[in-house]
Formats: C-alpha cells, structure tokens, sequence
C-alpha cells in the first residue's frame, strides 16, 4: 500500500485529480476547455458529491478525473478509496487545492490493499502523487501497520498456525530492535497460563504465548494483549459450518496489536511497548476441553466451562494477568471476542469497555477524527450476577441471565483479570469488512489502531 503514494516530484507525468462541485464544476470546464465541458454535457455529469468523470485528451489518454465533493471538503475522511481499483492503469496527483489532501492519500493507498500471496500477479497498478505538504512518512507508518494487520487476518490457518503467529510476532520486534520470548506447550503449565495450556491443548499444533518488549524501560508503559486463535472450531460445543467458514480471522485481536505495534515502533515512539499474544488453535481431539470443565488461572481464579466456543476470553484472562502484574500505565486488548457486539453494532463498529472516563472520551475524539469507527459499551457491573457459578469462582459465559449482554458479560469477565491497571481498555472488534467501502477493502481489517496509533501519539510522545 505503501508504494502507491510519491510525492509530485517522483513522477514526470501524471493525471489530476480534481475536486468539484455542483457550484464549482462550470469554471473548472472553463479552464479545461470546450472538448471537456462537451464531454461532462454527454455524460451528464453536474459534479454531485462523490461521483467520478474521466475527462479524455486529445492524444488519447486522460486530461483529468473530476471527483464530486462537498463545499466544506470530502464528503468522508477515506472517500478517495472508491478510486484506488476503478481508475485504469497509471499515474494520478492531487491539485493543490484538493481538500483534505492527507485523508485523501490515506484513503485511497487503503483501498489500493490486495492480498496477493496466493495470486501468481498482483494487479495494483495505480500511483498517486501528493503535495510536499503531506506527511508521507506518517501515512506510511499507518499503512505498514494496517497492512500486517490484513496480511495476517487473510492468511488461511494451514499456513498461519500458532508457531507462525508467534513468529511473525517475534520477526516484527527483532526488525525493531525488540526482544522477547515465546512459552511453548506444557512449558505453560509450568510458567502458570493454565487457561491458555487448555484451549490449545487439543490441536496437533502446541499452543504457546509470546511475551515481546521494545522501547526504554523509563518511558511510559503500553501493554498490548490480543486474541490469538488461529482458527476456532468451537471445540467440543462446536460450530456449524456457516458459523466456522470466516474463522481463520478468531487471531483478529492478535493481528491488530501487532498492527498497531508496527506503527507504534516505526514511528518510534518513547514509550516502553509490551505486546503479549496467546497463540492456540481451539481444536477437537481426546484432549480438549470440555463443558462443565473446571480451568485453574494465573489470576488464582477457578473458572467453570459453560461454552467451549467461548475461548477466547479464556486465553485472554491469563495474558491479561500477566500483563496486569507489571502496572503499566495503559493496558489495551483486542479480541475478535462475540458474536453479540456484531448483533448489537455490526462489523463496521466495535464497541469498547473502559472504566476510565478520560480514556472513554479520548478514543471517541480520535476515533471520528481517524475515521476508524469505535462505539463505547458500558462495563455494567450488575451483570456481573450473570457470570455466577455454584462449584468455581466464575462461569466464563453467561449462564443465568438467558443469553442477553453477551459483549458487556465478556468485558466483565475480563475486567476479573485487571486489578493493578488503572487505564485498562477492552475492543471487542470484529477483524473483517464483509463489503467493500473506500478505505475498506472485503477481508481482513484493522479497526481501531489508527484511533490507538493517534490517541497513543498525542498522549505519550511529549511524556518524559
């Protein structure tokens, strides 16, 4: 994605792209000339908000491509998307006056994602050239992130097991300069993720956990947790198939922390980065799990099964722990964690859980400036009676409040783990765009870390 953006410098020729409205297209024909002011007459075209017009010149390629916008700018942040992959084959730059030129970049080189690794050609021939003015490196940091995060998401479970999530973990922090380790199979036991040892237990592919630092021990601690399931086939409650086909994304939560390290490292932040990830595959074998099974956790907690397919809370509340246990200043974790949040909001607009009221705002603010869609739920601590259990400390699902608050009763089993943590925040996303939309190919996604990468940016970067 990086690579369809130069700067106006880097290319000899190329076609504009030029913002129009209803009031303004008259006297941008006048300037492009009678054969251009014919050709929006026999296209009908009146310049309404996004709608797009390939002008043609007279040597037979193109003398510009009119995009429809509003008076006070782009009719939404990432709008320049729907151009990426319908424009032919070639070089296009922004005019000068194009509003909201670095939005518009970053849209556009978001839409430009294919995932080609199994493609013999990739076909993204585009480029577009932007003003000196726009931070190139910034939006490229975020799109290094964004497209780890798709990358990952995208690549099937025979290929991305739990050895190669954490690998690709540990490869991202060596190129930085980071370290760490990785816990394998029984070796859980012994170092206390019990919980992570049972969800994966079952797979012919040991479960581990990876433990990776980057950054000045000095500086501000952020503390990354994601879900890593490689593939969830529910277990022994197991899925039906229309429920199992989109589960190579259940490692979402793991794809986007590492996004959103991506950016946080290239940008080079100073803050100290820890990113912990559970990496499991949820399998049915001899071993696995069962309902009414009784998990022992880091925490000290006993946990009974109502659910076998609800692993992933399961994972997440030893890695929480762990984290919990060092006190950082911000404790984020990311799990493509219900089904509920998608009934409740959708796959467009995770919900997030955060006692922290500064926090709660914060990401608000900087998820409608980033154009990254968040919705905040509230951790309602009545709702906690639903997580009630007669033989063990907690049930991990909801077993006596019939099924309602599915999203809110994850977060609360969660927030069980946190104690130490004063910043603590749950995303309860969903890892995949079902339709295509600008910014937004279909397929795997990053939501929520540019919000993050941005809210993280202003919060931590003058902090000394």
């Amino acid at each position: 994605m990086r690579q369809c953006l130069v700067r106006n410098s880097e290319v000899k020729t190329s076609t504009p792209l030029i913002a129009v409205t209803e009031q303004s297209l008259p006297g941008i024909l006048a300037e492009l000339g009678d054969p251009a002011r014919a050709w929006c007459e026999a296209n009908d075209y009146s310049g309404k908000v996004s709608t797009v017009l390939l002008v043609p010149s007279q040597n037979g390629g193109f003398a510009a491509v009119l995009f429809g916008v509003l008076e006070e700018g782009l009719p939404h942040a990432l709008a320049l998307g729907s151009l990426a992959k319908t424009l032919p084959a070639g070089d296009y730059h922004l005019e000068d006056d194009f509003p909201d030129p670095e939005q518009a970049a970053l849209g556009f080189a978001l839409s430009s994602y294919s995932f080609a690794r199994y493609r013999s050609k990739d076909t993204n021939e585009r480029r577009l050239a932007v003003p000196d003015a726009v931070d190139l490196e910034r939006i490229g940091t975020i799109l290094d992130g964004v497209q780890l995060t798709r990358d990952l998401i995208n690549t099937p479970a025979n290929d991305l097991g739990p050895e190669e999530l954490a690998k690709a973990t540990a490869d991202l922090f060596e190129a930085h300069g980071g370290s760490g380790r990785v816990v394998i199979g029984d070796d859980l036991l012994e170092e206390g993720f019990p919980m992570v040892h049972a969800v994966g237990r079952a797979s012919s592919r040991a479960p581990r956990l990876a433990d990776f630092s980057w950054g000045r021990d000095d500086d501000p601690k952020i503390t990354l947790v994601g879900k890593g399931v490689i593939f969830d086939t529910g277990g022994l409650n197991l899925k039906p198939g229309s429920s199992m086909s989109l589960m190579k994304k259940d490692m979402g939560g793991g794809a986007n922390v590492l996004g959103l390290a991506s950016m946080i490292m290239g940008a080079k932040l100073p803050v100290r980065l820890r990113v912990i990830i559970p990496c499991v595959e949820n399998a049915v074998s001899g071993s696995a799990f069962r309902p009414g099974d009784i998990l022992q956790s880091r925490k000290g907690l006993s946990v009974e099964i109502g659910n076998t397919d609800a692993e992933g809370r399961l994972v997440l509340g030893d890695a929480l722990t762990l984290a919990d246990e060092d006190k950082p200043d911000l404790l984020v974790d990311m799990a493509t964690l219900t089904g509920a949040a998608r009934v409740a909001l959708g796959p467009d607009l995770p919900p997030y859980f955060t006692d922290d009221e500064e926090l709660a705002e914060d990401v608000a603010v900087f998820s409608e400036a980033a154009s990254d869609p968040l919705w905040r739920l509230p951790l309602w601590k009545p709702y906690l009676k639903y997580l009630d259990s007669k033989i063990a400390d907690i049930n991990h699902i909801n077993t006596v409040g019939t099924g309602f608050a599915g999203s809110i009763t994850a977060a609360l089993f969660l927030s069980r783990f946190v104690e130490n943590t004063e910043s603590w925040i749950h995303f309860d996303i969903y890892g995949w765009t079902p339709m295509e939309k600008p910014g937004r190919p279909a397929g795997g996604e990053a939501q929520g870390i540019r919000c993050l990468f941005d809210l993280i940016t202003e919060k931590f970067a003058s902090v000394k």
